[in-house]
């Protein structure tokens, strides 16, 4: 049975039709104002030519001003018709068609139709320019418009004030901000849209700086600005972290009632976030009564850049309950706050949600998606995400190779190397700090010292204080201690404290007392030695049995006010965030989480596992120090992912700290008698549990 609708009057629209009884003799304000659709274009246009009126120089340049401009959404098919039926157009017809090609987003055709012009011989005017200029600028056609400017100078139009303010954006949107401010600082008169092009133009180049600079001189001259202005000061802003400018620009909002500007009120939330202000900014957020997607992703991505991911996440989460549709920079955000906290169910659906929409993989997000990736260790989406990228950059690589040696893959991180180098991709600085990392998880030695030597010739880069740092590691790891120390005499700059800390952690895997209180001494001379430097030392004294000397080190810590960075080990599960801290009580499910934890540990002790006691507490009494290893964040974490998981699915851990020596031992263990692979990453690299084994081999 068919059912017929009643359809409301109110919501029947109809155009009422142009009804022409008589043509006016100034037809100007019928094409102008009236004309409203195709239809009634036609049937003025069938007056003009009946009348002959369309060749009326006046006439025809309205009738096309209609065409091409004001009638925004249809095609320019129909006024270039008409413009090529003119006999002789005079320079007012070309401008239109000019501006109207430009407007309909055809800037290649509005440059050749100027050249036309010129090859008719058709005298440019003061209106000319513009209209070309701003077709130059949508392509960045430098050149084009440096040919422009001189035939400018040529016909005498420089000091004219829309011309000269088209000449400043032309320059500035190619990223020549020294001639636009040449340009700018030539003109005889100003007005806002003078200042507001150079601002655009500085911040497009990235000149914080600069447009902060142009911003004071310009409230010394008393100059005005409107809100174009504020938005873009706002951005240098926050770049350059100016909270004292930005808070001025806040407070002339609130007094003048601006508010209601939604692009100006993100501006300020971004300033805010970007100066560290991100409560301000969430403040400022939450009073909006209308949001964009821009001021969403502008949120979002202040709470990543203080690190407050899980913030970030939560706003992401309240996003969608909203129903808008998130766009590249949120997922970026999104992405990086889900890398930074291993958070690798909610990135995955980020994943799904970018492939279901068909989000076009650029360089940026399929780069985010790389780092997202490696830094939750799961080597095979960040292999597939790479292989399916259409394009691909040097970070792109670089982040491929990088997450491929963290995660142990080091020959397969070589590899791709290599790779890059067959398709003449020059690496740079930081893509061989990836590849001597990866030499230096894998113990590639020879290959690592290879590199090092022939960064310069090979590359035409020299080493940096970082790459230095990667040799050091590379020698050290492999318990070539003293080649290490050498190495660093040796050094054509002078060691930082970074390098002297590489090889004491070196020092503190083999054992090596001696180098290792060196290190400890040349840190000290550098900058405040923190927490990790004195553990580093307190537990080689511990492994070589020298207890007083730890315990020595400890009250150091103590006298001189340094505190231990508490280890902290984090799982996701259902899209949550579960955090575990050594012998700690926090979790509301804590009694339940330690039986789990005493069950694990006497079951990995029945297959093998003893416990290592020289990573216990120093505090603790010898008959504590077992439990005290066996309550550590690691254990806790993959107590909980084994109760709270089903048979067979790996378990995700992130470390704040380094994977201690007892932990990695009895994870193997675990991930032998449970059956599961365990990825635990740390503060340096990932560790791939399975089958009683780890990726790297017991080489970190």
């Amino acid at each position: 049975m068919s059912v017929t609708v009643p359809i409301s009057p109110a919501k029947i629209t109809t155009t009422k039709p142009l009804l022409i009884t008589q043509f006016p003799a100034n037809p100007k304000p019928l094409i102008l104002e009236k004309c409203k659709t195709v239809k009634d274009l036609n049937q003025i246009h069938a007056h003009l030519i009946k009348t002959r009126l369309i060749n009326e120089p006046l006439v025809a340049e309205n009738f096309l001003e209609s065409a091409a401009i004001i009638l925004r959404h249809q095609p320019i098919d129909h006024a270039l018709s008409v413009f090529n039926q003119l006999h002789d157009p005079n320079a007012s017809a070309y401008n239109v068609i000019i501006r109207g090609l430009t407007l309909k987003h055809l800037p290649n055709d509005a440059i050749f139709m100027f050249k036309k012009m010129k090859e008719n011989d058709v005298q440019c005017n003061e209106f000319t320019f513009p209209c070309v200029l701003k077709a130059c600028s949508k392509l960045r056609a430098l050149e084009e418009g440096k040919q422009i400017h001189g035939q400018i100078m040529k016909l005498g139009f420089v000091n004219c004030g829309f011309v000269e303010n088209s000449l400043v954006n032309v320059y500035a949107n190619c990223g020549q901000v020294g001639v636009a401010r040449k340009v700018f600082d030539g003109m005889s008169e100003r007005d806002v849209y003078s200042w507001n092009a150079l601002f655009s133009g500085y911040t497009k180049s990235g000149c914080w700086k600069e447009a902060v600079a142009l911003f004071r001189c310009m409230l010394e001259m008393n100059e005005k600005f409107d809100e174009v202005t504020l938005v873009s000061v706002l951005t240098a802003c926050g770049r350059v972290g100016d909270l004292d400018l930005g808070e001025w620009i806040k407070e002339y909002v609130d007094i003048n009632g601006l508010k209601k500007n939604l692009t100006l009120v993100t501006a300020l939330v971004d300033m805010y976030a970007k100066c560290g202000c991100v409560d301000k900014a969430r403040s400022l957020f939450d009073e909006m009564i209308r949001k964009d997607v821009v001021v969403w992703s502008a949120m979002i991505s202040g709470y990543n850049q203080a690190n407050r991911c899980k913030e970030a996440l939560s706003l992401f989460h309240d996003m969608q309950k909203t129903n808008m549709e998130p766009n590249e920079v949120t997922m970026v955000s999104v992405l990086s706050s889900c890398a930074q906290l291993g958070a690798l169910a909610t990135g995955k659906w980020v994943h799904f949600y970018i492939k279901k929409k068909k989000l076009p993989l650029t360089v940026t997000l399929g780069t985010a998606l790389l780092v997202f990736y490696a830094k939750c260790g799961s080597i095979e989406n960040l292999i597939e995400v790479f292989e399916t990228m259409p394009s691909k950059n040097v970070l792109s690589w670089t982040v491929l190779i990088q997450g491929l040696a963290s995660n142990g893959q080091g020959k397969m991180a070589l590899e791709y190397f290599d790779t890059m180098r067959e398709k003449n991709l020059k690496p740079n600085d930081v893509t061989l700090i990836g590849v001597l990392c990866a030499c230096s998880h894998a113990g590639f030695v020879d290959t690592g010292r290879d590199l090092f030597v022939s960064m310069s010739r090979d590359f035409d880069i020299q080493p940096r204080i970082e790459h230095y740092g990667c040799m050091v590691d590379i020698l050290g790891r492999a318990g070539l201690l003293d080649e290490a120390y050498q190495f660093i005499q040796n050094m054509t700059m002078k060691p930082n404290a970074v390098i002297w800390r590489t090889l004491l952690a070196s020092c503190k895997v083999h054992k090596d007392v001696t180098i290792g209180e060196q290190c400890l001494n040349r840190i000290t001379k550098l900058e405040p030695a923190h927490s990790g430097d004195y553990l580093l030392l307190s537990s080689l004294y511990a492994s070589v049995g020298r207890l007083e000397d730890a315990i020595r080190v400890r009250n150091e810590m103590k006298v001189n006010g340094i505190k231990k960075t508490p280890g902290c080990s984090s799982i996701e599960l259902n899209g949550v965030i579960h955090e575990f801290f050594s012998e700690d009580n926090a979790h509301p499910e804590s009694n339940i989480i330690y039986n789990a934890t005493e069950t694990m540990i006497n079951e990995i002790k029945l297959a093998g596992y003893v416990p290592n006691i020289s990573d216990a507490r120093l505090e603790a009494e010898d008959y504590d120090k077992e439990t005290s290893v066996f309550h550590h964040s690691e254990k806790l974490a993959i107590a909980f992912g084994l109760i709270k998981t089903s048979f067979g699915t790996p378990i995700r851990i992130s470390k704040n700290l380094r994977v201690c020596t007892d932990c990695h031992d009895a994870t193997k263990v675990i991930s032998k008698v449970y059956n599961r692979e365990i990825i635990v990453r740390d503060r340096t690299r990932f560790h791939h549990f399975k089958d009683g084994l780890c990726s790297c081999n017991d080489y970190w």
